[in-house]
């Protein structure tokens, strides 16, 4: 009995401990959504109220079908989908080769420039963004999305290069000595047999690309100035004015920015698992 009674004690603490968890997880996104569809008075209320008396979507439908000035707000969303994208695309193209070359291939210097990649990736954006913007200046590239495309797929491929080459040394090398020997090249192995068997790292990776080319706020804010090219996040910073703060606006920006991260994540689940399991443990 002692220890039927321990387990359930055990079992009451987990529960208690998740359902806090849960509740401290899902408390942000909730009041988001909340604050979306609550008018602005209720929201500036004292005390404050938890649920509106009368909830609305008109800033959803605002943002998503007028024509007034919040239909620039598509146009953000476009170019944030646009240059993730492209960045992802990139990104992972050139660093899974160049991955496959550093998990693979033996030649001077090798660890010295992954950790020159290392520390190129961890360099503050604050520190490089005066450089950055004179030289897209120089070439008449300020607010283009190719200007932002360039600049995320270079910070962002020696983290998908540092990824995919720790996926790639779990991977048994007797596999790749097996294509060789029915006559593979280095190539012939990597998109015949390591690729195909990368399905999830890749997955995994391309997901950590465009979200955190999807969510980049400081470069675009500086380089970006009309809706030609400005993000998501440069465009719901904008709901805060000199004298005003749209704290609806911003809230619904929010939950429509969260909304296509959140549904690939759905999507790929089993892949993201697998990859980033895979990948954890070196084999």
């Amino acid at each position: 009995m002692g220890i039927k009674r321990q387990k359930r004690i055990r079992s009451v603490i987990i529960g208690i401990f998740s359902i806090i968890l849960a509740a401290v997880i899902l408390a942000p996104p909730l009041w988001l959504f909340i604050s979306s569809i609550a008018n602005l008075q209720e929201l500036l209320k004292i005390p404050l109220r938890w649920l509106p008396e009368k909830p609305s979507f008109e800033r959803y439908r605002e943002i998503l079908f007028s024509q007034g000035p919040e239909s620039e707000f598509r146009k953000t969303m476009w170019n944030s989908f646009f240059i993730a994208l492209f960045v992802t695309i990139i990104c992972v193209s050139l660093g899974s080769l160049a991955a496959y070359a550093f998990s693979r291939l033996r030649f001077p210097g090798k660890e010295k420039i992954l950790f020159v990649l290392l520390f190129s990736y961890m360099l503050p954006p604050i520190a490089v963004i005066i450089p950055i913007y004179r030289i897209f200046s120089r070439y008449q590239m300020l607010d283009t999305k190719q200007a932002l495309i360039l600049i995320y797929s270079a910070i962002l491929v020696p983290f998908v290069i540092w990824l995919m080459r720790t996926y790639f040394d779990t991977i048994p090398k007797d596999l790749e000595d097996a294509a060789k020997i029915d006559g593979c090249s280095h190539l012939g192995t990597l998109f015949r047999v390591i690729f195909p068997l990368s399905a999830p790292g890749i997955v995994a990776t391309s997901l950590f690309a465009f979200l955190m080319s999807w969510e980049e706020f400081f470069i675009a804010l500086i380089l970006t100035s009309t809706p030609q090219a400005k993000t998501i996040p440069v465009a719901i910073a904008e709901f805060s004015g000199r004298h005003s703060i749209d704290f609806g606006m911003m809230a619904t920006g929010g939950i429509l920015a969260a909304l296509p991260p959140i549904l690939i994540a759905f999507v790929f689940q089993r892949y993201i698992v697998g990859g980033l399991l895979s990948g954890a443990v070196k084999g």
